[in-house]
């Protein structure tokens, strides 16, 4: 299976499980995390492990706007999000995550699967590198960076887009270094 078709099958399989949440009538606000029982390495809900992001100046960075359609990128906002780094495709699929799941989030995520922010509540973030240019040559680190804290609380700022229920915080500060 390539790469391309593992992150649109995970994108797809976030997207419905948001639209079940939407159809059963189930808020944002009455999510839950799927086994609770299975807990973060590191870090706590009030005190997390580690910091991720720049706080941009601009919500989104030039490449991105340069990219955007008539120069117009979707509507963005600059949040902080505290959560647990996670395998998209293996909590919502099978509802894993915590520190007995973490080297098998690593290897899913080495193979190209999405990753994200649980957090407490049981929303789920999708993080993205944010700009675009340096994110579509393969000049970000974002990926590489996040494996350490898979199965760690942390603290997540960067931009943020709720595009028909697929949450998404765009994370600057992990271009690559000449």
């Amino acid at each position: 299976m390539s790469a391309k078709f593992r992150v649109f099958w995970s994108l797809w399989v976030v997207a419905g499980v948001v639209g079940l949440g939407l159809l059963y009538g189930k808020s944002s606000s009455s999510l839950k995390v799927f086994y609770p029982e299975m807990k973060p390495a590191v870090g706590a809900w009030g005190k997390p492990s580690h910091r991720i992001g720049e706080k941009p100046t601009e919500i989104w960075s030039n490449t991105t706007v340069e990219a955007g359609v008539l120069k117009k990128p979707l509507e963005g906002k600059v949040v902080t999000r505290v959560g647990e780094i996670i395998d998209v495709s293996c909590y919502t699929q099978l509802g894993k995550h915590g520190a007995d799941h973490a080297e098998c989030a690593k290897s899913c995520l080495l193979e190209g699967e999405p990753m994200g922010l649980l957090e407490e509540n049981g929303t789920v973030y999708l993080l993205v590198s944010e700009e675009h240019d340096a994110r579509r040559d393969g000049q970000t680190v974002l990926k590489e960076a996040l494996i350490n804290h898979v199965a760690h609380i942390v603290e997540v700022t960067g931009t943020y887009t709720n595009v028909n229920g697929l949450k998404t915080i765009f994370v600057q500060g992990f271009v690559k270094k000449d």
